[in-house]
């Protein structure tokens, strides 16, 4: 079996299997939790970038298998790998058995979304390296999502009284100012990500033949 195609399969497979472990543990708060509201699910990026993830693994499994990628989906992918390492080192760091209120109760579903998914995307950015180098400066596009994600959690958070996060919470201890901490100390990190990433293009990138993207 040609490398294009087991590519494919596993990025088929696990793609669905988040977007299952989504769907699962939405319904389970529909089916536990009077008048749940479903803008909060939604709202924490695990899942928008879980989603983001599934979509982007999707979409290069089901096309040109034999093309080279454009250089707009290797950023694209590689901002999908960015945001799912935050996602798995955040979790570990910060978030790790607070699953009540991250609304992944369900074991299997935390394991998939906060664990298994993550480390499948970078194994893949491994795998198959984009088709062209993305340089540190070139990558730092990618903060602009958790940018504005920061500044949609407090404001929605604000009008609805509800926080995704606690370290994005300003009725906690130290207010703004804590809010304000965490939010330099993760960007530092994901800063962090991104060289880790744009260099993983320069080490695989020269003198490999990617498969596909």
């Amino acid at each position: 079996m040609s490398k294009p195609i087991w590519v494919s399969g596993y990025r088929i497979f696990f793609a669905l299997a988040a977007l299952v472990a989504m769907g699962y543990q939405l319904y389970h708060q529909y089916d536990t939790i009077d008048n749940y509201n479903s803008f909060n699910f939604f709202s924490f990026f695990t899942i928008q970038s879980n989603l983001f993830a599934a979509a982007v693994f999707l979409l290069a499994a089901l096309t040109g298998l034999g093309q080279r990628p454009s250089r707009t989906f290797d950023l694209i992918r590689g901002a999908a790998v960015l945001y799912m390492t935050t996602t798995f080192v955040v979790y570990g760091l910060l978030l790790s058995g607070y699953q009540e209120e991250l609304q992944t109760t369900v074991s299997w579903v935390d394991t998939v979304l906060h664990r298994i998914f993550p480390l499948v995307l970078f194994a893949d950015w491994l795998i198959v390296p984009p088709s062209r180098k993305i340089t540190f400066w070139k990558g730092l596009i990618w903060l602009i999502y958790p940018a504005v994600y920061m500044v949609y959690s407090l404001i929605r958070g604000a009008r609805v009284d509800w926080y995704p996060y606690q370290f994005l919470d300003p009725r906690e201890d130290g207010g703004y100012g804590a809010v304000a901490l965490y939010s330099v100390g993760i960007a530092i990190g994901i800063i962090a990500f991104v060289w880790v990433v744009t260099w993983v293009t320069s080490w695989r990138v020269n003198g490999v033949e990617s498969p596909t993207g």
